[in-house]
């Protein structure tokens, strides 16, 4: 399927909304204005699906029933419309946005609140979730209800309309826009659906023949879900298989903000998905009822998924007195046993969640495809919390491949990110092995940016990307924009090295310099240490009002308090310190995994050695992680040559000159 949109179309509509919220300016804040805008748009799309369905129904009630009059079939169609198994969400009054509009205005704030409370249980849902009820009251406090319901009761809204996916570009322009006017930066970015589509396939999920699961736990709006979905139909060759992946296939997401989590909902109910159950709250921490927010609805200890896909937002702060740090903890010693990031980065947060709900292989196995920056490939030193977590991923071998994207493709951003794949069930030609695939060519232009949006992956593009996927793992395979490492290839020894640096004639140093730390004993216990060598001390002191010069050298065995205290007894002042010893410099050397560690300080450093130790933890040598996609696919790009730039530079120097004899005229 190409996944071609009518993008004037769409930014016309967009446009035409978005004018409703400029009418909102002065009345209410630019970080209310969504408030306002996305309920209307979500009831409103609702009551088209009504509509539409009601005129089917009265049509057949008239086809079985001709002789029944128009209240009589109104009244027929009404019940059906009160029944779940008829109808997945049903309004009990007659009320429109229109006639709301309509009548007497002297009456618009009740009977509209009349419509809206007559909604069944499911859409109470949603409007409780948007907490609408309250700005109604602020729309009817500043003189904004009529002209909305005016701007709405007529939108073209529906499904005809609209499809799924054009809609939820609308929802995902106009988040964005909201997000700019109330300069939200909080790392959302929403993501393009030919970059889920990617994913879906990357995914490989089959039309099923028994139960298989699909999760997302930062669903935003539903389109990793929805997309996943509709892909598996798409696919579907025969009414059989339509059959078994409408039977066999559920979806399950999880969604922290109540209004993505509304318009997820609102969604889900005009597709009247009954396989598809998205939830409220922080998929992050555990499910409290004492909590002040809803957490993980998908435990690992109920639940488990065979495909997880997720966007998780960039860079979200878990730490902090406005974070959830302490209830996140609490999964420390289980679904964090990895490591913990850092707390103003929570992507490997997400990853974890996901890898501690991976099916067993022996009940289908479990793959992942997760949208990253470029923070979790290698943010967090060797023992860090990141470095960790890496290092569990790829020595329990689940890390299979990750496809360098190109830059601007989402809306709210224009940086380069990366499509993750992980799964518990390699074949033998994965094992051990990770794909690193460089796509950030494969796009072309966007015909019309949205927002950052000005690049976008046709299904050329896309192809490309996963014929490589499939074929690049055999031996011989050539390909520059693929490579195959063994995952021990990320690993590396971080190693703590003194040396003894050279003079000018390549002899060891010895410096005399004044000592600047603070003369105490110490900082001299801690200078005996480091250097195990004799150090040389000249004291300038003031005693009794004279001053005087005091010379001492501190060996490997002396007590350095005692050295320090003889040396300045009956001194009244230290005035400077004159040190002599060893130019030993300590530098950390980062070595890859396989490398004999004194061999390469040997060849690498070319100086005399003192001494070396690796990165511990709990008293042992670790190794650290950390995967560097740009240095593997480097390529040298020659300077341009000097006469070239000349020849610019005066090219240009021309063009400024006629600029500025234009302006003098």
């Amino acid at each position: 399927m190409t996944l071609s949109l009518n993008k004037p179309k769409l930014d016309n509509l967009a446009s035409d909304i978005w004018k409703s919220a400029e009418r909102l300016r002065g009345k209410f804040r630019s970080y209310e204005y969504q408030s306002v805008i996305l309920p209307i748009i979500v009831i409103r799309r609702l009551e088209c699906v009504l509509i539409d369905w009601r005129a089917q129904k009265a049509a057949e009630v008239l086809k079985n029933r001709p002789t029944l009059t128009e209240k009589e079939v109104a009244k027929w169609v009404k019940g059906l419309e009160l029944n779940p198994q008829q109808c997945p969400f049903s309004n009990r009054t007659d009320w429109t946005l229109r006639s709301v509009y309509e009548e007497d205005h002297a009456l618009l704030e009740d009977n509209f609140r009349a419509y809206i409370n007559g909604f069944s249980r499911n859409v109470e849902d949603i409007i409780e979730h948007f907490n609408y009820r309250a700005t109604i009251g602020l729309m009817v406090k500043y003189n904004r209800l009529a002209p909305i319901l005016n701007q709405y009761k007529e939108l073209a809204l529906g499904p005809g309309e609209l499809s799924g996916l054009e809609m939820g570009y609308i929802y995902e322009e106009l988040l964005r826009r909201f997000s700019e006017q109330s300069g939200d930066e909080a790392g959302e970015h929403f993501t393009p659906r030919e970059v889920i589509r990617l994913m879906v396939e990357l995914l490989d999920i089959p039309i099923p023949d028994r139960h298989l699961s699909i999760y997302d736990p930062a669903s935003g709006t539903g389109g990793m879900l929805s997309v996943a979905k509709e892909h598996l139909l798409e696919r579907a060759a025969t009414p059989d298989e339509r059959a078994r992946v409408e039977q066999f296939v559920t979806v399950h997401g999880q969604e922290l903000s109540p209004t993505n989590y509304a318009v997820c909902q609102a969604d889900l109910l005009i597709k009247n998905d009954r396989q598809a159950t998205v939830r409220l709250g922080n998929s992050l921490i555990p499910d409290d009822p004492y909590s002040r927010e809803p957490g993980d609805q998908w435990p690992e200890t109920k639940w488990r998924f065979h495909r997880m896909l997720s966007n998780p937002p960039f860079g979200v702060t878990w730490g902090g007195k406005d974070g959830y740090e302490k209830e996140a903890r609490r999964l420390e010693r289980t679904r964090y046993k990895a490591g913990m990031p850092r707390v103003n980065d929570g992507a490997l947060l997400f990853l974890q969640t996901m890898l501690a709900k991976m099916a067993p292989v022996a009940q289908g196995g479990s793959r992942i495809a997760i949208i990253f920056n470029g923070s979790p490939l290698s943010n967090g030193d060797c023992g860090s919390g990141e470095s960790d977590i890496r290092r569990w991923i790829l020595e329990h071998d689940w890390l299979d491949a990750i496809v360098m994207l190109p830059d601007q493709l989402f809306y709210n951003t224009g940086i380069f990110t990366y499509v993750w794949l992980l799964r518990n069930d390699k074949p033998a030609s994965h094992q051990g092995r990770v794909m690193l695939i460089d796509a950030r060519g494969q796009c072309e232009k966007e015909p019309k940016s949205f927002g950052n949006k000005r690049n976008r992956i046709t299904d050329a593009h896309r192809a490309w990307i996963e014929t490589r996927y499939r074929d690049g793992w055999a031996e011989g395979y050539a390909d520059e924009q693929v490579k195959v490492f063994a995952r021990e290839a990320f690993a590396y020894h971080k190693v703590s090295v003194v040396f003894w640096q050279t003079d000018e004639r390549d002899q060891p140093a010895v410096l005399t310099e004044p000592y600047l730390k603070t003369f105490s004993a110490a900082n001299l216990k801690k200078e005996q240490e480091f250097h195990a060598s004799d150090l040389s001390f000249r004291v300038q002191l003031k005693v009794q009002g004279e001053e005087k010069t005091v010379a001492f050298t501190v060996t490997p065995k002396d007590n350095a308090a005692r050295k320090l205290k003889e040396a300045l007894a009956g001194a009244d002042e230290t005035l400077a310190v004159e040190w002599t010893h060893r130019h030993y410099v300590q530098d950390d050397e980062y070595i890859p995994h396989g490398e004999d560690i004194a061999a390469f300080l040997t060849r690498e450093i070319a100086k005399p050695i003192i001494r070396w130790e690796e990165t511990r933890k709990d008293g042992k040598p670790i190794l650290g992680y950390e995967i560097l996609p740009n240095k593997y696919f480097y390529r040298y790009q020659p300077p341009r040559p000097a006469q070239d730039l000349l020849a610019e530079f005066w090219r240009l120097e021309k063009e400024a000159e006629k600029m500025l004899e234009g302006l003098a005229r």
